[in-house]
């Protein structure tokens, strides 16, 4: 409503929902190479991406197995530096942010966690507090605080003193996922977070990931090869394609039968379900919607 009590514009609305989510992180035309030497030929490219991603918003990237998905967030978290075209957070190169700086605004959940030690959930949890820490300084009160607080966003502040090898895959990767918010980043990235859940596991984690951002104001991109849940749930989808992207936009734009079987080279159909969402189906003499989480091997690309 407007000062004088008269439904405000919606332009102004939507002027006013720009400056409480601004674009927080852009991709624009962005390429990358793989290749044994700076001799040879690239044995994998990756690009030109365009996208962006606001305040807010759940992104997902999608496609088959080495279609370059796990090596477009690397790009996004600075890992990489772009072979072209540019990659900014806040107007800054991920790759050029010095270590520390890099830490405090983008946080990485990996596919894997490897434990060293048998560690408590609170030390595994403390390890995100590092890129706030200086050498030689033990964790303080603010820092056990923001551990609490982070396992308690996850659901998981009775496991607090429990070790991690004896968490089950679901309690282990909402540890995982505390690790990364205690971090307090700005940019929050996932790499086949939903890969060992099964579909009640796989539903809480999209649920909260999305309570997350909106809460938190993150950006959160997820790469992922559950399609349904990615358009039940995320802002925006990125599909690539053996390193190309094919297209970016919100799911309804995105998800066309036509692109998807390019994508993943197989039939299938695209239905409007009930809350207005695309959902996909295989297309056969018995149609079954597409399985979620399906075990496949992790890419390398």
């Amino acid at each position: 409503m407007s000062a004088h009590g008269m439904p405000a514009p919606a332009g102004r609305d939507a002027a006013a929902g720009w400056m409480q989510n601004p674009v927080r992180l852009v991709v624009e035309q962005a390429s990358y190479a793989y290749s044994a030497s700076d001799r040879d030929a690239p044995d994998f490219t990756l690009g030109p991406a365009t996208f962006s991603a606001r305040q807010r918003e759940v992104v997902g990237i999608l496609g088959p197995n080495a279609s370059g998905k796990s090596t477009l967030l690397r790009l996004l978290s600075g890992e990489f530096k772009p072979l072209s075209g540019r990659v900014e957070l806040d107007g800054k190169p991920p790759s050029q942010l010095p270590l520390r700086e890099r830490a405090q605004r983008i946080a990485m959940v990996h596919q894997e966690s490897t434990l060293m030690f048998p560690l408590r959930v609170w030390e595994y949890v403390l390890q995100g507090r590092y890129p706030y820490g200086r050498r030689l300084r033990f964790e303080n009160e603010g820092d056990c605080l923001m551990v609490e607080n982070a396992l308690a966003q996850v659901g998981a502040k009775q496991l607090l003193d429990r070790r991690m090898d004896q968490l089950s895959g679901g309690e282990g990767q909402r540890v995982i996922l505390a690790r990364a918010l205690a971090q307090q980043p700005m940019l929050l990235l996932l790499d086949e977070p939903t890969q060992h859940l099964d579909i009640g596991g796989k539903v809480e984690l999209m649920r909260r990931l999305r309570k997350l951002a909106e809460e938190n104001r993150y950006t959160v991109v997820v790469v992922t090869h559950e399609l349904n849940l990615a358009a039940e749930f995320f802002d925006s989808i990125v599909l690539v394609q053996r390193g190309k992207c094919l297209a970016s936009g919100k799911p309804a734009d995105v998800y066309r039968r036509e692109l998807l079987e390019q994508a993943f080279e197989t039939e299938l159909d695209v239905e409007m379900n009930a809350s207005g969402k695309p959902r996909v189906v295989l297309r056969g003499d018995a149609e079954t919607e597409i399985a979620e989480g399906d075990a496949e091997t992790p890419e390398k690309n």
